[in-house]
């Protein structure tokens, strides 16, 4: 089932159950998709890995924005933006933790032959590649930095 058509019936669930939380998040992602779909050269269609990179952007704009309001204490907006987020990382793949990330950096820090600070942009660029969707980009620098400043 597409992301698309999951949205769809996840929409429909969240009517019948009146739950505004769910369909404030799953309408701003079917917006999401629908611009996606329509910008010029999309011809329509939006592959999965669009669909991965448009979750991606929509999780973090949740994150900063939430971030911003608890700095604020504005609670209210705070919780608003905790609740869509929870919805956006359903679709999301599961979130790699902290020391597997470690342990596959290490790995690629290996390949690269990467071995000071200097190095960081080569190891970012096989990083972000082969960690896309699994973990956070600015989780993946803070470790690179980590590990190359050792």
């Amino acid at each position: 089932m597409s992301l698309e058509q999951e949205i769809m019936t996840r929409l429909k669930e969240a009517m019948k159950t009146k739950n505004e939380d769910a369909l404030r998040s799953l309408r701003a992602i079917k917006a999401e998709i629908i611009k996606a779909k329509t910008e010029s050269g999309a011809g329509g269609v939006i592959t999965e890995d669009g669909e991965l990179k448009l979750l991606q952007k929509m999780a973090k704009q949740r994150k900063d924005s939430l971030e911003i309001f608890e700095q604020q204490g504005r609670a209210d907006l705070a919780a608003k933006e905790k609740a869509e987020l929870l919805v956006i990382e359903q679709f999301l793949p599961e979130q790699l933790s902290e020391d597997k990330l470690k342990e596959i950096i290490q790995q690629i820090i290996q390949q690269t032959g990467a071995s000071s600070p200097a190095d960081m942009g080569k190891v970012m660029g096989v990083a972000t590649k082969q960690l896309a969707g699994k973990a956070d980009g600015k989780a993946i620098s803070t470790q690179v930095k980590a590990l190359l400043n050792k």
